[in-house]
C-alpha cells in the first residue's frame, strides 16, 4: 500500500457523528495543535518539528450558537503538490476521502510573521471547492518584530475570512468560531480573482503572495532589523556545527541536572506515604499470605516504581518548555549535519527525539520518512534512545553508584544518554554499509521564530505522560509485581538450622539489647535469604544465573533482568520484591534497602562493578517486548524485529561484560 492510500491508513480509523467538520491545516510550527487544543481540550503535543503530527486527531467542540463542532487536525504540510505522505492525507482529506467525508470548512494557519510562504498553501487551498477560513497566528511576535500586518487587507484579496489571532494565549478562538460559522453559510464559496492557476503555480503563487503582503503588512523597518539582528546572532550561535553541538550537550546536561535537584521533594513525599500505607497494612490485617501480599507484593513493589513518577513528569515538562522556545529546531538542524555522517537522515531526528518519551510512538513516527531504506535505518536504532521505562532504572544505579553525590549521578544520567545515542548512530553506521546500502535524504526544516513557551501546553504534556505511567504502573507492573511475590514467596521452605540457633542465642540471659538485636537482624537475613533461594524465582535466576555471571549478576539481579523483559521499570519493582523491601523497609527508602540487599555468601549484590554493568546493560539492551511487536508491524518482516532483537540483546551484553571485568581488573569490585 503506497500514496494516497497508505497516506489514509494513518489517519484514525473512526467514524465522526453528524456534525459540522472542521479541518485544520497548515505549515509546520505555525500554531495549528495549538488552536486543535483550545478548541477541543484535547490534550494532543504541540511541537516545533514537521512531521511531530504522524496521525490525524479528532476532537469535538462547539460554535457559539451551540452547534455541534468536529475538529480534524491533519500533519503539517508546506505545499500540497509534494510527494510525501502528510501532502497526499491533506490532498485526500480535502477532496472527501477518509472515514470522516468532505469537510465543510478548511481552517488553515498562517504565520504573522512569515506570511508569503504560507499563503503558497493558501492559495492552493482556495483552489479547492471548499470553504476557507484563515487563522493569522502569533501577531503579537509580528508586532513585536514591528510588523504590521491588515487582517481586512488580507480578507478583501483572499476574499475569505480572516481572524488575527494569538493562540498560545487563547485569543481569538471564539472569533474563529464565530468566523466557521458563517463561513458555512456562504454559497457559492468565494474566491479571489486574480488566484494563479496553471502547473507552474507554485512559482505564480510566490509572486501573487508577494503582491498581497505588499499591500497588507507594514511597519517600523527599525524595528524588525534590530529583533532580526538579535535572532540571528542566536541562530548563529546555536546552529553552529561545534558551538551549536556544545549549547545542546550543555542544555541537556543543565535539563537532567534540574531534573535531579527538583524531584527529590515530591520523590521523599512519595516515599513517605507509601511507608505510610505499609504500616498501616501491616497494623491492621492479620499476620499470614494476604498481608505479605499487600506489603510485600503489591506496596512494597509498586512503591519502587512510583517513586520515580516526579522525575518523569518534571522530564517531559521541561522539554516541552524548549520545544516551545523554539530552541529544539536549532538543535535539529545542528543534528541533521551529525545524522547524515551516520546514515540517517534528517527527519530521522523528530522518531529519535520522540523515543526518548517512547520507542512505540517514536518508531511508529518514521512513517513520515519518505524513503523506505531511510525509514528501516531509523526503527532500527530508535529503542537505543533512552525512553521514559528506562528513568527509575537509571535513577536507582546512578544513585547506587554514587551515594550522596547528586552532581555525579546526574553527570552518569546524563551519560545514559548519550551512550545511547551513541550507540543509535554507530549501529546506523553498521547497518548503512551492510543490510541497508544507501544514502540518506537531506530534511528540510524550516527555524521557527523563537517565542515564550507555553506553561499549559508544559503542563498537559507532563500530566499526560505521568497517567500513562500511572496506567502502566497500575496494570502491568501491579500483575508483575503480584507474580513476582508470589514467585519469591512460595513455595514455603524451612529455615535451615543456623536461624533457629541465632534466634536461641538472642534470649540467652546475659545478652544485652544491642546484642539481642544484631542476633535477631542476622537471624532474619538469613532466613529471608534461605526463602528467596528455594522458591520459584529462586530456581528461575539459578538455572539462568550462569548465563549472566560474567556481568556480575547473582542469581536476584538475574530474576530482574529476565522480568524487566516484559517492561523495563519493573526491574525495580522486581528488586524491591526480591529483596523484601516492603513495609519494614520502606521508611529508609527503597533505594537505601536495594542498596543493603546481599547475595547469598552475605556479599552485596550491587557493588560498584556490578552497578556499572547493569547500568550500561539496560542502556543498550532491548528490553521491551511491546517495541519488538511495533516493529515488526511498521516493517512488515519478523525478521527486523528478530534482528533488532538478537543485536540490542548481544550488544549489551559485550559491553557490559568489558565495563565489569574492566573495573575488577582496575580494583574497582
Amino acid at each position: 500500500m503506497s500514496g494516497p492510500a497508505a497516506a489514509l491508513a494513518l489517519l484514525e480509523s473512526r467514524t465522526l457523528p453528524a456534525a459540522l467538520r472542521v479541518v485544520l491545516v497548515g505549515n509546520p510550527n505555525t500554531g495549528k495543535t495549538t488552536i486543535f487544543n483550545r478548541m477541543c481540550g484535547a490534550r494532543a503535543k504541540t511541537s516545533n518539528f514537521p512531521g511531530t503530527t504522524t496521525s490525524s486527531r479528532f476532537g469535538r467542540s462547539e460554535l457559539i450558537d451551540g452547534r455541534a463542532l468536529d475538529v480534524i487536525d491533519i500533519p503539517g504540510v508546506y505545499e500540497l503538490h509534494l510527494d510525501s505522505p502528510e501532502s497526499c492525507i491533506a490532498r485526500d482529506v480535502l477532496q472527501g476521502g477518509g472515514p470522516f467525508g468532505r469537510p465543510d470548512v478548511v481552517v488553515v494557519l498562517v504565520d504573522a510573521c512569515n506570511i508569503t510562504r504560507n499563503l503558497v498553501l493558501v492559495g492552493e487551498l482556495l483552489a479547492y471547492d471548499v470553504r476557507v477560513v484563515v487563522a493569522l497566528n502569533m501577531i503579537d511576535l509580528a508586532q513585536r518584530r514591528g510588523l504590521t500586518v491588515s487582517p481586512g487587507v488580507l480578507a478583501r484579496r483572499l476574499a475569505v475570512p480572516v481572524v488575527p489571532m494569538v493562540a498560545r494565549k487563547g485569543e481569538g478562538i471564539d472569533a474563529l468560531k464565530i468566523a466557521i460559522g458563517r463561513a458555512v453559510e456562504r454559497q457559492p464559496v468565494p474566491r479571489p480573482a486574480d488566484l494563479p492557476k496553471g502547473d507552474d503555480s507554485v512559482e505564480l503563487l510566490s509572486a501573487w503572495a508577494d503582491d498581497i503582503l505588499s499591500e497588507a503588512a507594514g511597519g517600523p523597518p527599525s524595528d524588525a532589523s534590530a529583533f532580526d539582528t538579535f535572532t540571528e546572532r542566536l541562530d548563529r550561535t546555536f546552529t553552529h556545527p561545534i558551538v551549536g553541538i556544545l549549547a545542546f550537550a550543555a542544555t541537556m546536561a543543565g535539563l537532567f541536572w534540574t531534573l535531579f535537584t527538583l524531584a527529590t521533594v515530591p520523590m521523599d513525599l512519595i516515599e513517605a506515604t507509601f511507608a505510610r500505607l505499609g504500616d498501616l497494612a501491616a497494623t491492621y490485617l492479620p499476620a499470614g499470605p494476604l498481608r505479605d501480599l499487600i506489603t510485600e507484593g503489591i506496596i512494597g513493589g509498586v512503591a519502587g516504581t512510583i517513586v520515580f513518577l516526579p522525575q518523569i513528569c518534571l522530564l517531559f515538562f521541561l522539554i516541552s518548555l524548549l520545544e516551545d522556545t523554539g530552541y529544539l529546531a536549532r538543535a535539529a538542524f545542528v543534528m541533521d549535519r551529525v545524522l547524515h555522517r551516520f546514515g540517517l537522515p534528517g527527519h530521522a531526528f523528530v522518531p529519535l527525539l520522540t523515543s526518548h518519551a517512547c520507542a512505540l510512538p517514536g518508531i511508529m513516527s518514521t512513517r513520515l520518512i519518505p524513503d523506505r531504506r531511510d525509514r528501516l535505518a531509523t526503527i532500527m536504532v530508535a529503542p537505543f534512545m533512552s525512553c521514559s521505562a528506562r528513568l527509575p532504572v537509571y535513577v536507582l544505579l546512578t544513585s547506587l553508584l554514587f551515594a550522596g553525590h547528586p552532581a555525579l549521578a546526574g553527570l552518569a544520567f546524563a551519560g545514559c544518554y548519550l551512550l545511547g545515542g551513541t550507540a543509535a548512530l554507530l549501529s546506523a553506521l553498521l547497518f548503512g554499509k551492510t543490510m541497508l546500502r544507501g544514502g540518506a535524504r537531506p530534511m528540510v526544516l524550516e527555524l521557527p521564530t523563537y517565542k515564550l513557551p507555553s506553561l499549559r501546553n508544559a503542563v498537559l504534556t507532563a500530566k499526560d505522560q505521568g497517567l500513562a505511567f500511572l496506567r502502566t504502573a497500575g496494570t502491568v507492573i501491579m500483575a508483575i509485581c503480584v507474580m513476582m511475590w508470589w514467585l519469591s514467596a512460595y513455595p514455603r521452605t524451612a529455615p535451615p538450622p543456623e536461624v533457629e540457633a541465632l534466634r536461641v542465642e538472642a534470649s540467652q540471659p546475659g545478652i544485652n539489647s544491642a546484642q539481642a538485636e544484631a542476633l535477631t537482624t542476622k537471624a532474619d537475613a538469613l532466613e529471608q535469604r534461605s526463602a528467596q533461594a528455594g522458591s520459584f524465582a529462586g530456581r528461575m535466576g539459578r538455572a539462568v544465573q550462569p548465563v549472566f555471571a560474567p556481568l556480575g549478576y547473582d542469581w536476584q539481579l538475574t530474576v530482574a533482568v529476565l522480568t524487566s523483559f516484559l517492561a523495563r521499570e519493573v526491574f525495580v519493582s522486581t528488586m524491591s520484591v526480591l529483596v523484601g523491601a516492603g513495609s519494614d523497609e520502606v521508611d529508609e527508602g527503597v533505594i537505601a534497602s536495594i542498596r543493603k540487599a546481599t547475595r547469598d555468601d552475605g556479599s552485596l549484590v550491587f557493588t560498584p562493578a556490578t552497578a556499572a554493568s547493569a547500568l550500561v546493560f539496560f542502556v543498550l539492551a532491548m528490553q521491551c517486548l511491546p517495541t519488538l511487536a511495533v516493529t515488526r508491524k511498521e516493517t512488515g518482516a519478523l525478521k527486523y524485529a528478530m534482528l533488532q532483537l538478537g543485536y540490542m540483546s548481544g550488544l549489551a551484553y559485550v559491553v557490559a561484560l568489558i565495563v565489569y571485568q574492566s573495573l575488577r581488573a582496575a580494583g574497582i569490585s
